[in-house]
């Protein structure tokens, strides 16, 4: 799937990769085929597998020393397969557990960047607030990030914990990177969902035309692609 994103979009592409797929070898692994693959970087995160979404509740982590392991050894795969381009970004999602909270968050995040990763990604904060203090929190360890410390991601999901807060904020609290992980989904589905009721209810789609692709504008995304790739 990322060489189909990287070979149309000719964009940089973060990819997301979980726990890791395993233990420090297996992440070590993972980043190298990514970074084969095209991607430009990858995050990680310190739940347990297996996982739940950032956004629910009964999450639980691995211990700090585990997950900082991983990190070396992404870094170290990244330093491998792409002389330290590769973004190794570290995901923590302590805020959201009990018995860790924000500021264990800020500490793990502090290790996480200390053990190589070049991105730090907090999940599931629930103000703007706390959005600014973490990033502050970070300028102050060290990082190529533009006014110092490590880069910055925000997930900005619908149906969240995290308040919806535009790119330009997100920027101004001190974020470079907001992922949007599954509102085109979510978009197409509801879509989806409203264009079967509307056959269902009138046995045809004609009055849902107006809100199809037609076929010369689902042609327009290729001309460009191609006229990139040349």
């Amino acid at each position: 799937r990322i060489k189909e994103v990287v070979s149309v979009s000719h964009l940089p592409l973060i990819a997301d990769a979980d726990t890791g797929f395993g233990e420090g070898e297996m992440v070590r692994r993972t980043v190298e085929e990514y970074c084969w693959a095209g991607a430009a970087g990858l995050h990680i995160e310190d739940q347990v597998f297996p996982k739940r979404c950032g956004h629910l509740d009964g999450k639980a982590l691995v211990p700090i020393d585990v997950f900082v392991e991983k990190v070396e050894r992404a870094a170290e795969a990244s330093r491998h397969c792409s002389d330290g381009e590769f973004i190794i970004c570290a995901r923590t999602d302590a805020a959201g557990v009990p018995g860790e909270g924000f500021d264990r968050a800020v500490e793990r995040a502090g290790a996480y960047v200390q053990a190589g990763a070049d991105m730090i990604f907090p999940e599931g904060l629930q103000s703007e607030e706390d959005f600014g203090k973490f990033a502050e929190a970070m300028k102050k360890l060290s990082g190529s990030a533009p006014g110092g410390g490590p880069f910055m991601l925000a997930n900005m999901t619908e149906f969240g914990k995290t308040p919806y807060l535009t790119l330009d904020r997100f920027h101004e609290l001190g974020y470079h990177c907001v992922i949007y992980p599954v509102s085109t989904l979510r978009a197409a589905m509801k879509g989806v969902e409203e264009c079967l009721q509307t056959l269902k209810d009138q046995g045809t789609l004609e009055p849902f035309l107006d809100r199809m692709q037609t076929r010369p504008s689902a042609l327009v995304p290729c001309r460009v692609a191609r006229k990139t790739s040349h």
